[in-house]
């Protein structure tokens, strides 16, 4: 079927929310591509590359079982963003552009002891507070001046460093995936160019779709489950930090996919897309790559280390009491822009092999009982963080035993654009958002007006729909839903 000029493959209906595109469609693929959605997101996908993209991924040497994309998935750089794959770790290779140009872009919740009836009153004081203390937009600086010598311990050492200079609390580091320290960082696999970019942006945002936003929980869908993560009241504040690695992920990307593009012939790699740029995972090149991005992902954590350190600042300031007193503490950060290994099932079989994971615009999903989950939830799951747009919704959720089945245990992580930067920019005046979002009690502080139009809820795909196909086909359990009243954008 052609829509214009993109192709659309040919989809078997696996059930209502899970389709997919047959090996034989393209001669290079190795397995299936599995598409998650319903009729109406796979409309959505229909009209961009993704379907294509997910197809082409399973023309990627030592891949396991079929290439994915979840319920929130467009069109990307290589892999669709809402992509995930796992290959073998000895015959199979690391694409960066299946992990993402932001490494380790990644959501943070916060919760409070406060209520919206609380917030509201000092909630405009609030938002330019934190616009004030966390510098938003493109190329923007912080308040933080590090030295090569502090950039390469960030690299190394993750949030470790930010927790010894006294941004944080000692607890902190315990509700941060991998424990805010990717282990097998490497600085020195770093380039010089990514430090240089990297060195005065840790605790800002950017720009983009990254935002610090103040909510409330307006719906519990599991209270046990809820007062565990510390959700315990609709109406209760929480705080949502969605940003990454900057410009300093962004070079190590450039700089990966430039040695993957010069060297894939003389590896014998021939694929249906030079953004697909790989490395085989048993060439020195590869290991320098996951050592750089694992570093890129420390320094990603750690600038949602110190943005927490501000964000606690600035209700400090607004309600006159110490942060703790407050009850702003981490709820969970994940990460949604990173490659891991892990041991999955990979047959009908039950064969299990180590593999290594791609999650690009997707959130690991584990069950109970994983050893990588903090203590205090180990019994019962990984928190799963799913953003929407800044005048709808998101959602945590907790990851079910299922997802392994289903989704090399992983889930959306976010709702998913339908509209172009571009197509909203012309579309949506960002007078007329920003007048629509303050009528219905949404206060927003952006850095460039385009962002609000860029980012206005038009241009996002049914966040509530996403969440509730992760659920019904076993990746992730609702658990709670909570909308904006306060947004700091780039």
């Amino acid at each position: 079927m052609n829509y214009g000029l993109i192709m659309v493959p040919p989809l078997r209906k696996i059930s209502d929310y899970v389709w997919e595109i047959p090996k034989g469609y393209k001669p290079c693929m190795k397995v299936p591509a599995r598409i998650f959605a319903d009729e109406t997101l796979l409309e959505k996908m229909k009209t961009d590359m993704t379907l294509e993209q997910a197809a082409n991924v399973t023309c990627l040497p030592g891949i396991y079982k079929y290439s994915i994309a979840l319920p929130d998935a467009h069109q990307g750089y290589g892999f669709p963003v809402g992509g995930v794959a796992a290959m073998d770790i000895e015959q199979g290779v690391v694409s960066p552009g299946g992990i993402g140009y932001d490494i380790n872009c990644g959501v943070r919740l916060l919760r409070t002891n406060l209520t919206e009836k609380d917030v509201r009153p000092k909630l405009r004081e609030l938002v330019d507070t934190i616009f004030k203390l966390v510098p938003a937009g493109v190329g923007e600086t912080g308040l933080l001046r590090l030295s090569f010598g502090d950039l390469d311990k960030v690299l190394d050492d993750g949030v470790d460093w930010a927790l010894s200079k006294g941004y944080g609390w000692s607890d902190d580091k315990n509700f941060i995936e991998e424990f805010g320290h990717y282990e097998g960082a490497d600085s020195s696999k770093v380039s010089q160019r990514a430090k240089e970019r990297g060195k005065d942006e840790l605790g800002t945002t950017g720009s983009g779709n990254h935002f610090i936003e103040i909510q409330v929980v307006n719906k519990i869908f599991d209270a046990n489950l809820a007062k565990r993560l510390g959700i315990e009241q609709e109406g209760q504040v929480m705080v949502l930090i969605h940003t990454g690695s900057r410009g300093l992920g962004h070079q190590v990307a450039t700089d990966y996919i430039r040695v993957a593009e010069n060297k894939m012939k003389q590896w014998g790699l021939f694929l249906p897309d030079r953004e697909l740029a790989a490395m085989p995972l048993s060439t020195k090149e590869a290991q320098d790559y996951l050592a750089a991005m694992k570093a890129a992902a420390n320094y990603a954590w750690t600038n949602r280390q110190i943005i927490t350190h501000w964000v606690r600042e600035a209700f400090r300031r607004a309600f006159g009491k110490d942060p703790d007193k407050l009850g702003l503490e981490i709820v969970y950060d994940v990460a949604h822009n990173i490659a891991k290994i892990e041991d999955h099932v990979i047959d009908d079989e039950g064969h299990v092999r180590r593999v290594l994971v791609h999650r690009k615009g997707a959130t690991r999903s584990f069950p109970a009982g994983r050893l990588e989950i903090p203590p205090k939830y180990r019994d019962i799951g990984q928190p799963v963080l799913i953003p929407g747009s800044m005048g709808t919704a998101s959602y945590v959720l907790i990851g079910l035993p299922t997802s392994f089945q289903v989704t090399f245990g992983t889930a959306p992580h976010g709702a998913g654009r339908t509209l172009s930067r571009s197509a909203a920019v012309r579309m949506l005046p960002p007078n007329k958002v920003r007048s629509t979002l303050e009528s219905r009690g949404i206060i927003v502080r952006s850095a460039e007006s385009e962002i609000i139009s860029e980012e206005a809820p038009e241009a996002y795909k049914n966040v509530d729909k996403v969440a509730e196909i992760a659920e019904l086909t076993g990746m992730a359990k609702r658990v709670s839903r909570h909308t904006p009243i306060g947004v700091v954008k780039g």
